[in-house]
């Protein structure tokens, strides 16, 4: 066998349809959409959660719950590893944060997680502070405060 005879299996492919051609497609005339209305005309698709006007499905059933999700706040995240790259004796505010690139965005604030170990002794402003994360600031004889 070479390459120019191979061949694509029988009824591998199927013609397109081509579509308000002559009496012989059987697809002449209305072109399969029927008579008139809204689905014979060209862009007359409807929504698929349209009910002909009926009160939709959506509105008939009750609300339930409240959701925060709008009204929440999102804080910057920093962990304790990340501030060893101080200097002993720093003041670390949101605004050096921001400038040495730990926080990329200050968002609503920055809240200090525990995750790490602190080795440095630094005075730490920040909005937030887990209940972690103050356990081990006091521990390596940091201080935390709250802006």
């Amino acid at each position: 066998m070479k390459l120019h005879e191979l061949e694509k299996n029988i009824g591998a492919t199927n013609r397109k349809k081509r579509v308000g051609r002559g009496p012989g497609s059987g697809l002449g005339k209305t072109s399969g959409r029927g008579q008139k209305g809204q689905k014979a005309r060209s862009g007359g698709s409807i929504n698929p959660v349209f009910e002909g006007g009926q009160l939709p499905l959506y509105r008939r059933l009750p609300q339930r719950g409240f959701s925060n999700h709008r009204f929440r706040k999102v804080y910057a995240v920093v962990n304790l590893d990340d501030l060893n790259s101080f200097d002993d004796g720093t003041l670390v505010t949101p605004a050096l944060l921001l400038e040495k690139r730990i926080v990329r965005k200050q968002l609503a604030g920055i809240k200090v997680l525990g995750d790490g170990k602190l080795e440095k002794k630094l005075t730490i402003q920040a909005h937030k502070f887990s209940k972690t994360a103050l356990a081990k600031i006091e521990e390596a004889g940091s201080k935390a405060e709250v802006i």
